[in-house]
């Protein structure tokens, strides 16, 4: 949906920047600007800033920057229509309709949504009756009491067409009940039908908490034993979590979210305190929910069964979360006990073993060995190249360049350790990145010369590059001999923190680096002749110019995917590249 930009700016004006993040971060006034601890990253140093007069929050720590809006949207999760329509409600603008068409869905829309709440309430008054006992019985049994079954909105759908009869009047008619998903009209012509009908129901709702959907639990022994809504124009299955509304918050909070598998675990969990979960509905996870996952934390935990469906259902998530992986955007993988679903292990055995759980899920690099590895024998050489092919296939899914070369290097380095005879597996084994693993150094990779001379610059100031290495290997990722040479090096400070330029240098020799040394000799000892007046502003100006050459390949590359396929969610990111770019430009001037 467009706004018109005079709307935008009205928003803007009315709404103080620094009264919306105030909420989440306590701010000091500075002159004409606030600062604070920064809400989208953990520190200790205030970085985060916002300058009223221009109307932008930027942090100096993680790069985030943006307006009001997108502040909101980055703080609750909010896709950027709903960041405004929250906003202008708190700014007391009526949201304008920029078309007929526009206009017209809206009026479609919330008829729908009054349909739902009131088939909602019906739902929820039969579980009360008598009519609704051995629904409400099979709840208690399930462990939920009424605070747990009032919070997710539980009902019961009686049999028969009780719904149809009930809802039909002057201003709700049959055709608006089988747009709404309630009421099923045969093609044949046949008398329409509830839907869902002796079923204890489950309302799904949108992330602001409206009804969209329901899901219906058989109590006998009818087929299916779970049933969704069909798709609507509020509703597609693979767009939307169970549970969402109420996890955003705890969510947040928490700092991350657990993905389960059904409607009962989402129930379970809240029950014992993992208030943070939500669960797909019936089918594996999709790019959109992984995407709405990620607006409300950087590593969302998924948590699946312990059998062999759930094993398959973590391979799934893997598969399609590497093609979208961002720096700072990942998934983990908890998985249950053999045999157990999250339901069963609190009951069994409480709330610790759960946490347990996810305290021990693994990264999704890892679980990208497990799948390389699932039914492998790596004991001839002809094995171990197919297993390479294998990672240089893999890891070319992953359409971010950075986070690219950094699983491919990790996946490369696991298989030299795997391959390599015990005693001889260290951080400086040699790996190859030419397609074979071998015992010697392959030709190397050393990128381009900005990756070379920052390299040879961390080379030549030890301390800087001991107080700095995160920084400069998320800078070197893409240039991989550059990446190693400087792993190895950082190996070396730790061992002898008080060695200089040259006994570092000669200890790489040692180690095997002499190629790219070889590259490097030059700039060390032009670096040599004339070091940097301030190493550390020569630091942070070297390792802005390569984080500016990879926000712009990424705008590029983005903006040459979009030729083909303008879709929102690649405009959104590419304005997010170009905001902190433009963001990292102005530091730097």
């Amino acid at each position: 949906m467009a706004f018109p930009p005079q709307f935008l700016d009205e928003i803007r004006a009315r709404i103080h920047l620094s009264t919306v993040a105030g909420r989440r971060v306590r701010l000091q006034r500075r002159g004409r600007e606030h600062t604070g601890l920064c809400p989208f990253h953990n520190e200790k140093t205030p970085s985060f800033t916002i300058n009223e007069d221009k109307g932008f929050f930027h942090c100096f720590g993680c790069g985030a920057h943006g307006d009001v809006i997108s502040f909101e949207m980055r703080a609750l999760g909010l896709s950027f229509v709903d960041a405004v329509e929250r906003l202008a409600g708190e700014a007391g603008l009526e949201v304008p309709q920029s078309s007929p068409e526009e206009r017209t869905r809206a009026r479609r829309e919330a008829g729908l949504h009054d349909v739902l709440e009131e088939a909602a309430a019906f739902f929820e008054k039969h579980l009360r009756l008598p009519v609704g006992r051995d629904a409400l019985d099979y709840l208690r049994r399930r462990g939920l009491d009424d605070g747990i079954v009032a919070r997710f909105r539980l009902g019961f759908a009686p049999a028969g067409n009780a719904l149809k009869a009930a809802l039909i009047r002057d201003d709700i008619g049959e055709d608006l009940l089988v747009e709404a998903g309630l009421v099923g009209r045969p093609e044949d012509g046949r008398t329409s039908y509830d839907i869902f009908r002796d079923r204890v129901m489950f309302p799904i709702t949108d992330r602001r908490g409206r009804i969209i959907a329901f899901g219906g639990r058989v109590l006998g022994d009818a087929q299916p034993k779970y049933l969704n809504s069909p798709d609507t124009p509020l509703f597609q299955k693979g767009r939307v979590l169970y549970g969402l509304a109420q996890a955003r918050s705890p969510a947040f909070e928490k700092g991350t979210i657990v993905v389960t598998e059904g409607y009962m675990d989402v129930i379970a969990m809240n029950r014992a305190g993992f208030s943070n979960a939500v669960a797909p509905l019936g089918t594996a996870l999709t790019e959109g929910q992984i995407a709405e996952l990620w607006r409300l934390a950087p590593e969302p935990i998924l948590c699946f069964d312990g059998d062999s469906a759930g094993r398959r259902a973590a391979r799934r998530a893997a598969e399609r979360a590497l093609p979208l992986l961002r720096p700072g955007l990942s998934l983990r993988f908890a998985m249950l006990p053999e045999g157990r679903d999250p339901d069963d292990l609190l009951r069994a055995e409480g709330a610790e073993a759960m946490a347990a759980v996810l305290e021990g899920a693994i990264p999704l690099s890892e679980a990208a060995w497990l799948i390389l590895m699932e039914g492998r024998h790596i004991d001839t050489p002809e094995r171990r190249a197919a297993l390479e092919r294998d990672i240089d296939q893999l890891t070319e899914r992953i359409e971010e360049s950075t986070v690219r070369q950094h699983y491919r290097r990790a996946l490369r380095q696991r298989a030299w350790d795997t391959f390599a005879p015990r005693g001889k597996r260290s951080k400086a084994a040699p790996v190859a990145q030419t397609g074979t693993i071998t015992g010697a150094p392959p030709p190397p990779r050393v990128g381009d010369t900005a990756h070379q001379t920052f390299a040879a610059f961390l080379l030549s100031q030890p301390s800087i590059l001991s107080r700095h290495f995160d920084e400069a290997a998320a800078a070197l990722a893409e240039a991989e001999a550059l990446g190693g040479l400087i792993e190895d090096a950082v190996a070396v400070l730790a061992g002898k923190p008080e060695s200089g330029p040259d006994e570092l240098l000669d200890s790489l020799e040692r180690s095997g680096h002499g190629p790219t040394l070889g590259l490097l000799r030059d700039r060390l000892s032009a670096l040599r002749r004339k070091p940097p007046e301030d190493p550390d502003a020569e630091f942070r100006r070297m390792n802005a110019l390569l984080h500016d050459m990879a926000l712009t390949r990424d705008m590029e590359s983005l903006m040459a995917r979009m030729a083909d396929d303008p879709d929102p969610e690649s405009w959104q990111r590419y304005q997010a590249l170009q905001a902190e770019r433009t963001a990292l430009r102005e530091a730097l001037d």
